[in-house]
């Protein structure tokens, strides 16, 4: 057998090693994908059920009897619709804080040396694993004594409190990959500190602002113990802590639990479905740039 043939029969035998390999890693990611992503079937399909079927002693996989009173009945409440606004409320709140405050510290952490940066990181890097029952105490005493409880803006600032620091980690690397000579051109073009924060950096690191924009708008959907404790007001309350009401001593009504939920779940999945790729590719670039 000459080389030549030796040659293209290990070439075919590796494609079709890479084909077998690329199969096995097909079958495998549909599996992981189903399992994650059943949670989120179970709750749509069971949001479209009657009364009945939901308490019904056999266990079905899809509505058999198809309905959306569940949803109707929620969307139609007029607390839901409160709770809805206030939601958006905090989140949008805290999204704009957490910017405010994240952008520009990334920026002068990663474009200027500063003393003891190392400390302020690893300050941020523990600061995320507090648990939010910690800090719970101390932030009740000192928004009670600004006169902030039973507003929005005490939950905002809890929820921030969070965000900067996932924002300063996030954002630093890209600021400081950001080559000197653009910040020198702008200032030959006659551009000051802020003109050229706005104009070049900010859109220069585009991706990494629609992730920690995205981030810190669902830590606000999302948040609920910060809204409970230092809003007391039901009619202040957000989207996730009136779930609540669908159980009774008469029994649970699950068909608009899960209603409720799939309509606290769809903003989320959605955001992640079209901005799937900046969200990735911000957290991925922004944890090896350095």
């Amino acid at each position: 057998m000459s080389k030549e043939s030796t040659k293209s029969a290990k070439v075919a035998y590796l494609k079709s090693k890479e084909g077998r390999s690329n199969v096995i890693n097909c079958f495998w990611a549909i599996i992981i994908a189903i399992i994650f992503l059943f949670p989120i079937y179970w709750l749509i399909q069971m949001s479209f059920k009657t009364d009945m079927e939901s308490f019904g002693k056999i266990v079905t996989y899809y509505p058999h009897e198809f309905t959306v009173d569940p949803w109707l009945q929620n969307l139609q409440d007029k607390d839901f619709i409160t709770s809805l606004k206030n939601s958006v409320s905090i989140a949008l709140c805290s999204m704009c804080l957490s910017l405010v405050f994240g952008i520009p510290a990334a920026y002068g952490m990663g474009r200027y040396k500063v003393k003891g940066t190392k400390s302020f990181m690893l300050t941020f890097l523990v600061t995320q694993m507090l648990p939010a029952s910690v800090m719970l105490t101390p932030m009740y005493l000192i928004f009670s004594k600004a006169g902030l409880l039973g507003t929005y803006l005490a939950p905002a600032l809890a929820i921030s409190s969070g965000s900067v620091p996932f924002i300063v980690v996030t954002l630093r690397p890209y600021f400081k990959s950001i080559p000197v000579s653009l910040d020198e051109a702008a200032r030959i073009d006659g551009c000051n500190v802020f003109r050229s924060f706005f104009k070049i950096m900010i859109p220069t690191i585009k991706t990494g602002i629609i992730t920690v924009v995205v981030i810190s708008f669902l830590n606000g959907w999302n948040d609920l113990i910060y809204s409970m404790t230092f809003n007391v007001k039901a009619d202040m309350r957000p989207l996730t802590a009136n779930i609540h009401k669908f159980q009774s001593k008469y029994g649970t009504k699950w068909n608009c639990i899960m209603a409720y939920g799939a309509i606290l779940v769809i903003p989320v999945i959605l955001v992640f479905v079209f901005l799937q790729k900046y969200i990735v590719g911000g957290l991925t670039a922004g944890a090896v740039k350095e």
